[in-house]
C-alpha cells in the first residue's frame, strides 16, 4: 500500500477580536485529531524547522503563532494580549478548523501555554509533549537570570548586572523589564538586547560567547522578543491559578516530558516537580543537552514522544 500524500499547507489568519489577527498553517491529512505546536518566547513565532518534528504524511499538524508574534498581527502587539487571550485564541481556532482533540507540543513557555491550555481545557486534549518545562513562576526566572547566571556564568552575569544603574541591581529582573518596556528607545533598546544576548547564552549548551558585546547591545538591531517577554514575565504570566496547582485537571492526560540534563533556562527541577503532580506524565531526561531544540538528543526525543502520543 503507498504511503498516504499529506494535504497541501494551509495558512491563514484568523480574526480573535481585539484588533488581532493570528496567524495559522494546517498540514497533513484532515481529521478529528491534530497535534498542536505552541512555540516558545513568549512572542518567537514558529519557524520552518519545528515542522520537521512531525510526519505530515500520516499526522496532522497546526503550527500557530501566538498574538504578536511571528506573521500574526499586528505584529508585536502587547495590547489584549494575555495567557488567557491565548487560549481563547486556541480554542477559536480549533472549532474554527473542526477539531476535536489536541496532541500539544511546546516547549520553555510553549510548555507554559501548553499546560495553561490543558489545565482549563482538559477535555479538548489527547495527550501532550513537552520540552524545557517553564512553569511561569519568579522562582524559575530568578534563578535562571539570577542564581544559575551567577554560579555557570559569573562573568556573564555581572555584565547583566552592569547594564544597570546600582539602585536598580537589587531587583534586576524588575528593573530589566521597566527598561525594555519604557518608551525611550534610548533606554528600552540596549536592555532589550543585553536581556536578549543573556538569554540566547543561557539556551545554549556551547554557547559561542561567554560575555556581553557592549557595542552590540547599543548599536544592533533587537528582536521582539524581549519586548513580549517583559510583558509577560512582569505580570507573572498572566496565570490567574499556579500551574502546578492545577496539575490535578491533567487526571488521565498521558504525556511526555522531554528534559535536557544541562537546560540553564528551564532545570530538571521543574519538570520533575511537573511530574510529581501530574503522574500520567513519563519523563524523558537528554543527557548531554541543554535547552535548545537542537542539542544532540532533544529533536530525536521530541520527534519519538510526538509519535507515541498521537499514536494513543
Amino acid at each position: 500500500m503507498n504511503a498516504p500524500t499529506p494535504a497541501p499547507a494551509s495558512g491563514f489568519l484568523l480574526d480573535v477580536g481585539d484588533g488581532h489577527q493570528i496567524y495559522a498553517e494546517r498540514h497533513g491529512p484532515q481529521g478529528p485529531i491534530a497535534a498542536l505546536f505552541l512555540h516558545g518566547g513568549p512572542g518567537s513565532g514558529c519557524q520552518p524547522g519545528h515542522l520537521a518534528l512531525f510526519d505530515t504524511t500520516v499526522q496532522q499538524v497546526v503550527m500557530l503563532d501566538q498574538r504578536g508574534a511571528g506573521r500574526s498581527r499586528p505584529k508585536g502587539a502587547r495590547h489584549a494580549n494575555t495567557t488567557a487571550h491565548l487560549i481563547a485564541d486556541i480554542e477559536r481556532l480549533r472549532t474554527h478548523l473542526g477539531i476535536a482533540q489536541w496532541v500539544l507540543v511546546g516547549g520553555s513557555w510553549g510548555a507554559t501555554l501548553a499546560l495553561a491550555y490543558a489545565t482549563t481545557h482538559p477535555d479538548r486534549v489527547q495527550s501532550i509533549v513537552l520540552r524545557a518545562t517553564f512553569l511561569g513562576t519568579r522562582a524559575e526566572l530568578d534563578w535562571a537570570f539570577g542564581t544559575g547566571l551567577a554560579h555557570f556564568h559569573p562573568g556573564l552575569h555581572a555584565d547583566f548586572l552592569a547594564q544597570l544603574p546600582d539602585d536598580e541591581r537589587a531587583d534586576p529582573l524588575a528593573a530589566y523589564w521597566r527598561r525594555i518596556e519604557h518608551p525611550d528607545p534610548a533606554i528600552h533598546l540596549p536592555a532589550a538586547r543585553a536581556w536578549h544576548d543573556t538569554e540566547r547564552m543561557l539556551s545554549q549548551h556551547r554557547p559561542m560567547a561567554q560575555r556581553l558585546d557592549t557595542h552590540a547591545i547599543h548599536t544592533c538591531p533587537i528582536p521582539s522578543t524581549p519586548f513580549m517577554e517583559a510583558h509577560y514575565f512582569a505580570h507573572d504570566c498572566f496565570l490567574e491559578t499556579p500551574l502546578l496547582d492545577a496539575c490535578h485537571r491533567l487526571h488521565g492526560i498521558p504525556g511526555v516530558i522531554v528534559q535536557g540534563r544541562y537546560d540553564l533556562l528551564c532545570p530538571p527541577k521543574s519538570a520533575f516537580a511537573l511530574a510529581a503532580r501530574w503522574p500520567d506524565a513519563q519523563i524523558q531526561m537528554v543527557e548531554g543537552a541543554g535547552h535548545t531544540m537542537g542539542d544532540p538528543g532533544i529533536t530525536e526525543a521530541v520527534t519519538d514522544a510526538i509519535a507515541r502520543m498521537m499514536a494513543l
